[in-house]
């Protein structure tokens, strides 16, 4: 199994990237990782300790983060996240995955890369924190602003597929992201989308509000990419907002003070679920090769995490499963 990992993406590259990379090459010693960037960059941060199963394949460019995604997917043909995707799209690498430019990643998938037959629109699919640890799969949050009720449809088959052979649900209950749960509701998009559902090969369990996700109402929500993103959106501002309420209310006197030292295991506890870094990356679902979005301000910890689902997602073989739903064999 062979991995390419962009080490020049992300807030913190290449530092906490290599770093990551390092920690994951020790800890799966069976699986290839290939940091894909400036080699002089690079070496320095590794050393002298470098694993036998990590190496470094150079690229001279760098996507910024503020580049137009596809001028610069177009016109920078050796940056390191357009050079990871011509490895994996080349057979070279089973996967790649990348904390760069999220609109240029997307860009990689859909031009170096490439879509599957019969899909129309790849989708990002990140894991939203609930309650009981297991998280609920949402798709699309971002890839396309717009959708058909086709494309909603598409995206309930990937994630089905997703969570059935990466996460080893056997029956994962796909929900349709809408404003009430009776049938009737919501715009024409979530009307037609849930007569499309109601027929498909997944286990449909109707409308879903965006209320009860940390509750875990259904283990794959399906939407499209603009709702989808302003609901993350909110939900990052909630959790970001409370953390600081509790942080200037813990603080304000000796007492609080004393009751934060008592409930600091818990607080963390409660932070470490809403923590991006322990889910680790996004796939982006319908493409031909295995494609991961971090996010963009990843540490050590969310990179080999990254390197985990991937590995997980490679040896499920979950492109070809998706490949062979989509076209009925």
């Amino acid at each position: 199994m062979r991995i390419a990992i962009d080490a020049m993406g992300g807030d913190h590259a290449p530092k906490l990237i290599v770093q990551g990379a390092l920690e994951a090459a020790q800890q799966w010693p069976d699986t290839e990782l290939l940091l894909v960037g400036d080699t002089a960059a690079i070496e320095p941060l590794i050393g002298g300790n470098k694993p036998s199963n990590l190496t470094i394949h150079h690229a001279d460019e760098v996507i910024l983060p503020d580049d137009e995604p596809v001028r610069a997917v177009r016109r920078k043909k050796g940056a390191s996240m357009v050079v990871a995707g011509q490895l994996v799209r080349d057979g070279q690498a089973d996967a790649m995955l990348s904390a760069g430019n999220t609109g240029a990643l997307m860009t990689t998938g859909l031009l170096v890369v490439g879509r599957l037959d019969g899909i129309e629109r790849p989708a990002l699919a990140p894991m939203l924190p609930t309650m009981d640890d297991i998280g609920v799969l949402a798709l699309d949050l971002g890839a396309n602003m717009d959708a058909k009720p086709e494309h909603l449809l598409q995206y309930a088959i990937m994630g089905s597929i997703y969570r059935n052979k990466v996460h080893g649900l056997e029956k994962p209950r796909v929900g349709l992201l809408n404003v009430g749960t009776e049938a009737k509701k919501g715009n024409e998009l979530t009307k037609a989308a849930y007569d499309l559902l109601e027929q498909a090969p997944i286990h449909f369990i109707g409308n879903v509000e965006a209320r009860d996700l940390l509750n875990r109402s259904c283990d794959v929500l399906i939407c499209d990419g603009f709702a989808g993103n302003v609901m993350l959106k909110a939900m990052e501002g909630t959790a970001g907002t409370l953390f600081t309420f509790l942080k200037q209310e813990f603080g304000d006197s000796l007492m609080t003070k004393l009751a934060a030292a008592i409930m600091m295991p818990r607080l963390r506890k409660l932070k470490g679920k809403m923590d991006y870094k322990e889910h680790g990356s996004a796939p982006l679902l319908g493409l031909t090769g295995l494609v991961m979005k971090c996010h963009g301000s990843s540490d050590a910890v969310a990179v080999k995490n990254a390197v985990r689902q991937a590995r997980t997602a490679v040896a499920a073989r979950l492109t070809e499963s998706i490949a062979a739903e989509i076209s009925g064999k």
